[in-house]
Parts: C-alpha cells; sequence; structure tokens
C-alpha cells in the first residue's frame, strides 16, 4: 500500500496542555510517520461548536504524517488516541473542554465527503489557530477543494496582517 501525507491539527484546554500534545504526537508514531511538528501555541478559545469565550486557553499544533491507513481508519486512529488521552466525546464533552483533540486536515489531495469523514476539514480555512501552526510546517500545503494552500487560506483570514492577533508560543501548561 502506498504512503499517504496528512496534516492533523492538535488542541488542548485541559491542564497539562503541552503534556496532552506531546503525548498526542507520541501516539500518532504508531500510526505513520511524524514527519513535522509545529510549535505549540497559546491561544484563546473560539466561541464556536459548543465552546464558549470563557473556557480556558488552548494549546494548539500541527502534525504532518506519513501513512499507510486510508483516510477512515486514520480518522478511527485519531478518534482512539483521543480516548486513550481522555477525550469523553458524549454529551458536552464533544465540544467543551478536553484533554485533546484531532483533526484530520488534509489527506494527500483527496476530497472525502462520506458520513462521519470529511476531507479537507470542512472549517479549516476559517480557523487561524489550525492555520498558524500549518503554515509553519507546511506553508504549501494544498487544499484541493479551494485549491488554495494554507498559507493564501491564512492570508485571507479577517484580520491578516497588521494588527492581526499574535500566537505565543506556549511554556509550561
Amino acid at each position: 500500500m502506498t504512503r499517504t501525507r496528512a496534516f492533523i491539527a492538535l488542541g488542548s484546554n485541559l491542564r497539562p496542555r503541552s503534556a496532552h500534545l506531546r503525548a498526542a504526537v507520541d501516539r500518532l508514531r504508531d500510526v505513520g510517520d511524524v514527519t513535522a511538528v509545529s510549535r505549540f501555541l497559546r491561544t484563546e478559545a473560539v466561541p464556536e461548536r459548543g465552546v464558549a469565550a470563557t473556557d480556558p486557553e488552548f494549546r494548539n499544533a500541527a502534525a504532518a504524517l506519513e501513512t499507510r491507513l486510508d483516510a477512515r481508519r486514520l480518522l478511527a486512529a485519531l478518534l482512539e488516541i483521543e480516548a486513550a488521552l481522555g477525550r469523553d466525546r458524549t454529551a458536552g464533552g464533544a465540544a467543551g473542554p478536553r484533554t485533546i483533540d484531532l483533526d484530520l486536515l488534509l489527506f494527500g489531495t483527496a476530497v472525502v465527503e462520506e458520513p462521519g469523514l470529511a476531507v479537507p476539514h470542512p472549517r479549516m480555512h476559517r480557523r487561524r489557530f489550525v492555520l498558524e501552526p500549518l503554515v509553519e510546517i507546511a506553508p504549501n500545503a494544498w487544499h484541493p477543494g479551494l485549491r488554495k494552500t494554507a498559507t493564501e487560506l491564512l492570508a485571507e483570514l479577517p484580520g491578516a496582517g497588521v494588527g492581526a492577533p499574535a500566537f505565543r508560543p506556549a511554556s509550561g501548561q
């Protein structure tokens, strides 16, 4: 089977946030070769889909992964990693504070729309906290649906350029 390059977004807003991200990266090595990991960035909670502005701040990162799994099996592996690291997707746990959140952003040049699986990630192009770390490790990562690079998508976000929200490299938790 051939290898596919996938990009994964990582996030945590429950302490110890950086430790949760490191543990997730370690477990990603069980499903493929991790070829790059961004810095861990400190970001404020973005009110969206059950996340409140008052939720704890996040640590966010991106990882590049070379894998032999297909997109469906990779997503299943990501969900298993989340569960192993204490993520509870039932009831309020699906969108509220979480130990770890792993999102499949891109899977090669595939465009997949199936029940429970959408690649590229349907909201990645609207999320600075996803695009900033992705651009750090793969500025030319290609969004096959929008036919733009990660750098181009980031530049199109409101507030890009002067006065854009600054992300700070995380230290500690």
